[in-house]
């Protein structure tokens, strides 16, 4: 065969146009594929804050009904009984098995192997800075936390379990401020005042602001905090900041040295669904860092504000300085 022949049959490379073609197909293609998962994952969070804030308004509705029709109360607390004792006798059924089965099998190991020594779970303190107290020991206020500022503890309600969770307490008549950014302008900085009083033997949370805008209430601080998220972003017809709450962070009640401030109270330790955590005063704890979230940081906010109009508008805005290609 002669040579004419045997380049005929020679495959033919692929140029470098070729590879770029796909190059960028690829890269638009994952741009899409990004795009359609942030908008999947936002729409998720909405779905789940509705959830939360229909299972609120379906409590409030309920305690209304029982209000006007107290037979139907007393019909629903009869029903919830049977509930909790059934499900209290399973639960109690799967224990006494779980125990049965855990017994033999200890009796089974304890003739093959040496005995082991009970494992003690560690309780670690931790550590917080003081506070400035009056000659009485009272803690003085303002009460400077960074970017949080405690203007007053409240009272502790604890023979109420609406008044206290797991992570928090819900004293009546604390206060505490914030700068956030304006519901009028995000952009803007705003002082937000954080309440909580008593309504009808529950609490009620309150987030005012400096602005002008009307105060946002609700049943619990993350109804109040996911309403304020939402409104800054119709603020800015944009989806800049994650609407899914953490009105507890918000409102300052999980901060270290406000639950070490509480658990003082006499009378705390009856808040039976409060997770009692371990305090100790020193003067060389490092001081708490804020939460780096532009939910509850102004900075943060600024940030995201930042990056989303940039994302938008890539050959007419600056780049930000700490803006991360997603490719």
């Amino acid at each position: 065969m002669t040579a004419k022949y045997q380049n005929s049959f020679k495959p033919k490379r692929p140029s470098s146009v070729s590879y770029r073609q796909k190059l960028s197909v690829l890269k638009r293609m994952i741009v899409e594929y990004v795009h359609e998962n942030a908008a999947l994952v936002d729409e998720l969070e909405e779905v789940q804050i509705n959830i939360i804030i229909r299972k609120e308004e379906r409590k409030f509705l309920l305690r209304k009904l029982c209000e006007y029709e107290p037979q139907l109360c007393q019909e629903i607390q009869n029903a919830a009984k049977g509930t909790a004792l059934a499900q209290s006798t399973a639960s109690d059924v799967k224990k006494s098995r779980k125990k049965s089965s855990e017994s033999s099998v200890t009796e089974r190991r304890s003739s093959t192997s040496k005995p082991r020594k009970p494992s003690v779970k560690s309780n670690k303190k931790k550590f917080i800075q003081p506070v400035l107290v009056d000659s009485v020991g009272r803690p003085l206020f303002p009460i400077d936390l960074g970017r949080l500022t405690i203007h007053s503890l409240g009272d502790v309600v604890v023979d109420l379990p609406e008044f206290h969770c797991e992570e928090a307490i819900f004293p009546i008549g604390y206060v505490s401020t914030r700068i956030y950014g304006s519901l009028r302008d995000p952009t803007v900085k705003c002082i937000y005042t954080c309440k909580i009083s008593e309504e009808n033997g529950n609490p009620l949370f309150a987030i005012a602001s400096d602005d002008g805008t009307s105060e946002i209430t609700g049943d619990t601080p993350d109804i109040c905090h996911s309403l304020l998220l939402q409104q800054i972003n119709d603020a800015l017809s944009l989806n800049v900041v994650s609407t899914r709450p953490r009105g507890n962070e918000f409102f300052g009640l999980t901060h270290p040295t406000v639950l070490h401030l509480l658990q003082t109270y006499p009378g705390s330790r009856k808040c039976i669904n409060y997770k009692w955590t371990r305090f100790e005063v020193s003067k060389t704890a490092e001081t708490s860092k804020d939460y780096n979230d532009a939910g509850l940081s102004y900075d943060y906010l600024q940030r995201s504000i930042n990056m989303c109009k940039y994302k938008m508008a890539p050959d007419v805005l600056q780049k930000p300085s700490d803006y991360v290609d997603s490719l």
